[in-house]
Formats: C-alpha cells, structure tokens, sequence
C-alpha cells in the first residue's frame, strides 16, 4: 500500500524540501534508496562495453575483421551503444547534487576524491601494463612511457596534452570540468534558487559559446555535454521538492538542447562505426533517458527494492575503467585460441565483471577509506604555529 504524501508548502515560490527525504529530516516516512540508478548505471556500462567490444570497426585488428561483417546485427545494435555516455551525465548531474547537498566545499572535495581515484589509479596501472607488456592488439599503438603514465594518474592528462592509457578516460575530463562548475555554487551554499539559477546561467552560456569562438569557453563550459549534466542536476531539484513547471521546463529544454547537439556528437562516432548513424534512434534513445530519469526522480521506482543492484552499481565504475583496452585484448587472445564471437564476448564480460569486482573489494574500498582518514578534517590541521616574540 502506498503512501500519499501530501501537497508541498510553497512560500515565495520555492517549494519546501520533500518531507520524506532520506536524511529523515522533516515530517512523513522516508523515500527508499534510489536503486534503480544504481541499474541504470550499470546498463550505460554495459552498453559502452558493448559499443568498444562489438560496435566499434575502427579497429578490424582486435576481431580479424570488422565486427559488422563478423556479426552484423549485433553490430547494428551496439554502434548506439555510445549513448550510455550521455545516459552517465545524466545520472552524474543527478547524484552529484545529491551527494553535495548539506556538506561543505571541503566534504565535497573529499567525496570526488576518495570516489573518483583509487580504481583509476589501479586501472590506469593494469591498463599501461596490458598496453605495454600483453598481446599485441593494435599495431598503431605506440608504448606508453613512463612519464605517460605517471601523468595519466593525475587524470589531468587531456589538457596536459598527454596520451590516454585508456581512450575511454576522456569522459573524466568532462566529468572533472562539471566538478568544478558546480563546486561554485557548492561553495555559495546550496538552495533551490542557487542551484535553479546555476542550471539557467550555465544553460544560456553554453548555448552561446559556439558562436564566440573562444576556446576557453568551450573547455569550461561544455556545450555539447551542458544539457545533460543541467537536466540531471534539476532531476535532483525534483526528487528533493517535487516537481513544478519550472523544473519540468528546465529538463525539457535540456533535451531539446540536446538533441540539437546531438548532430555535432554523431560526426565523431560515424568515424569510430564507419557508418552513418540515425539522428532519429540517438535522439529517441536520449529522450528515453530523460523519461526514466523523470520517473526516478518523481517515485515510480521507489518499489525497486533489489539489494544486488547496489553491488552492480559498485561495480560500474570499474567496469568502464578496464573495459576498452583490456577488453580488446582478451579478444584478440581468445581469437587467436580458436573461440567464436558470442562465446567470446560472454567470457569476456564476465572476466571484466570479476575483475571490476574484485578491484572494488581489494583497492577501491579500503583505499577510499585510507584516502578519507588522511583528507579528513579531523586528522589535516593546520601546523601550529610559534608564538610571537614580544621585543622589550
């Protein structure tokens, strides 16, 4: 049976917080935990995985021809699969806002920290290793040096102007560039109007950067990637204070703005497919995404109560961190031993899935706690510093 919460106060036009919020803050019972973005995580990983492994003919060296030709259909369906990006700013909008809401600038910092690092640093290890040392998938891949890697575990390597360990890094530069938008007015202090007001500024600027032709603007403010990140962080807005006409209208505009950039993001992955790409199934796709997390954000999955999907979330991050250039190469090997493709695929996905999970319990948690205790207030103080000698 469910329970009717009812309507929200409305004081100056800004709706009051949720009552049930899972802080416990407020009257009425608490909403459950949101796991079905823990779902929805796993299946914009999946569906990147598939788009390296099956959909990407850029590369006929890891197969031993290209995968539309070795299994066309699939191919098809795994050429959209580069969606699931967009599908992760989504969610990173959403979760960010959620995870920095009632914290101070330093608690946020410490949370990207301890949340972004210690698998990257494993993967961009293991990766440059595979890379360098394993079978031999892409002659066109140059060794990585040393000072590469060493770079790359600043996860600062784009703008560096270093090479990747992993192609499928770039996204972390995008996400890092979101982390500092938003940690401004994280530092202000969150409420509905700052955070309202920072979707509709950095909406307006990102629509106008393209036409100033200043590259420093479009490093910071991202217009292609923009739309998601503001319609996921006024998702959040939603699931916190229910949802008006002027949140609905700000996701709304999001994904029109979306699918309007939606023509410049199709151009780079034609390149990557060899094929032209449906405008229509991008766009269709997009728009799914924005409904589901719509309906996240306003209930309609709050019945999804599967505690393994906590576990599956846990393990996306990895996942997409070790699935490209690893991937590849356990296909070359499995190539070279004989196996078909459908079998191949399935054992290596499960071998990511293993690894992903056996990163998560042996590095990323114990050293995200490691990580904690040190950047933790309580243990970094300032030195102490001598008193002042009063001269006679």
């Amino acid at each position: 049976m469910s329970t009717v919460i009812p309507p929200l106060p409305v004081r100056d036009g800004i709706p009051s917080p949720q009552p049930d919020r899972r802080d416990g803050g407020g009257r009425g019972p608490r909403r459950p935990r949101l796991y079905v973005l823990d779902g929805l995580r796993l299946i914009a990983a999946l569906s990147v995985v598939g788009f390296h492994w099956a959909g990407v003919n850029l590369h006929p060296e890891v197969w031993g021809q290209k995968p539309k030709t070795l299994m066309p259909t699939v191919n098809a369906v795994a050429s959209y699969g580069w969606t699931g990006v967009q599908l992760f700013f989504l969610i990173s909008g959403f979760v960010i806002c959620m995870s920095c809401w009632g914290r101070s600038p330093r608690e946020y910092f410490v949370s990207r920290v301890i949340r972004l690092y210690p698998a990257y640093w494993f993967a961009v290890i293991a990766t440059a290793l595979v890379v360098n040392y394993a079978v031999t998938v892409r002659p066109s891949r140059k060794p990585l040096s040393i000072s590469d890697v060493l770079t790359n575990l600043t996860m600062l390597q784009r703008p560096l102007w270093v090479p990747e360990v992993d192609g499928v890094y770039w996204t972390l530069w995008v996400e890092l560039r979101f982390y500092l938008l938003f940690a401004v007015v994280a530092v202000m202090g969150l409420t509905y109007r700052r955070v309202l007001a920072f979707c509709g500024i950095w909406t307006i600027i990102a629509v106008i950067t393209p036409y100033t032709e200043i590259g420093l603007l479009d490093l910071l403010f991202l217009p292609n990637d923009a739309p998601y990140f503001i319609a996921g962080v006024a998702l959040y807005l939603v699931y916190r204070f229910g949802m008006n006409p002027m949140l609905l209208g700000v996701i709304g505009f999001s994904w029109l703005l979306a699918q309007n950039r939606m023509h410049n993001t199709l151009g780079a992955y034609r390149h990557e497919v060899g094929f032209d790409l449906s405008w229509k199934v991008t766009a269709g796709l997009s728009a799914v995404f924005f409904l589901v997390m719509l309906a996240a954000a306003t209930g309609v999955f709050d019945r999804i109560q599967w505690k393994w999907l906590t576990v599956a979330g846990a393990l996306t991050y990895p996942v997409y961190l070790l699935h490209q250039e690893m991937g590849w190469a356990m296909i070359r090997w499995g190539r070279d031993h004989g196996i078909t493709p459908f079998p191949l695929l399935a054992m290596c996905l499960a071998a990511i899935l293993l690894l992903s999970w056996l990163v998560h319990r042996i590095v990323e948690r114990p050293l995200s706690a490691w990580l904690k205790r040190m950047l933790d207030s309580r243990t970094l103080s300032l030195p102490k510093l001598d008193p002042p000698v009063r001269r006679r």
